[in-house]
């Protein structure tokens, strides 16, 4: 299953590092990923791969949501169907 995980909030030193250093722990694979600095912010959008991840979507959101709050940003996790449903023409 692949997800979507979408990282906004002031740019700071290490958002990138911890994010992917959590991904890498569970053993989900970023397939795809975009990150630029909008006046200031850091918005980053990555295309996970959790087909041999240890922990379960549900899981990785909580887990994410809580880091999110450390580090001052908002993470948001969602399943690629459902992304890609929502943003259909």
């Amino acid at each position: 299953m692949n997800a979507i995980i979408t990282v906004v909030g002031s740019d700071k030193v290490g958002i990138i590092a911890k994010v992917t250093a959590f991904l890498a722990k569970h053993s989900i694979n970023i397939v795809d990923i975009t990150q630029t600095i909008l006046s200031g912010n850091f918005v980053m959008m990555m295309m996970t791969d959790l087909s041999s991840s240890d922990i379960s979507i549900d899981d990785l959101r909580k887990e994410l949501t809580s880091a999110s709050e450390e580090m001052g940003v908002e993470i948001n996790v969602m399943n690629e169907k459902v992304f890609n449903h929502m943003h259909r023409i």
